[in-house]
């Protein structure tokens, strides 16, 4: 991991881990993961709120002010209204994406779950999906979410990644493999 997104990560899990602790103690954890779906949403969906989070043409007050009335206008929760508050204050919003990771990982932590990336050649049927999720569950020994993408360029198959395993059955991987493997013999 390269310093600066290593420092990144760092900010934004001692952020994490303070929201989550007030969070956990006033028992509105559930609020919390509400307010990182759009949260998320808003850093997928709009230009312009990635762009406030990582200009630094704003001054502080003026992504506070922004942050402020985006905070109103999503019904955030008083605990993350206050922290993008202080964040922008702190000239930290740069860190958001990375905060939004880390609190979700802490709340599954404390869940006993674990998410699971899946890229598929194509989208999983619901049966498959559960199918996918009780096979992971039992060897993982936890709850698992699954997050899926499809990518097309896998031909078939799916490619997991469960915390820093990884497993891929993606034919895409096995022609490469054994085109690896036919350079090696001639």
């Amino acid at each position: 991991m390269s310093e600066p997104a290593s420092i990144s990560t760092g900010i934004a899990e001692r952020y994490a881990t303070a929201v989550y602790e007030l969070a956990n103690d006033a028992k509105k954890v559930k609020d919390i993961e509400g307010d990182l779906v759009v949260l998320h949403d808003a850093m997928s969906d709009s230009a312009d709120f990635r762009d406030l989070i990582h200009s630094p043409i704003y001054s502080r007050d003026q992504q506070k002010a922004a942050i402020g009335a985006l905070s109103k206008k999503m019904k955030l929760s008083e605990i993350m209204s206050n922290t993008l508050s202080l964040m922008a204050q702190k000239r930290r919003l740069f860190v958001l994406p990375q905060l939004v990771q880390s609190l979700r990982e802490i709340i599954a932590e404390a869940k006993g779950e674990v998410t699971a990336d899946v890229t598929s050649a194509k989208a999983l049927t619901k049966a498959q999906a559960d199918k996918l999720a009780k096979s992971l569950k039992a060897s993982t020994g936890k709850t698992v979410t699954l997050q899926q993408t499809v990518d097309e360029s896998l031909i078939g198959g799916l490619v997991v990644k469960v915390g820093s395993k990884m497993i891929d059955t993606s034919i895409r991987s096995k022609l490469n493999s054994l085109q690896n493997a036919m350079k090696e013999v001639g």
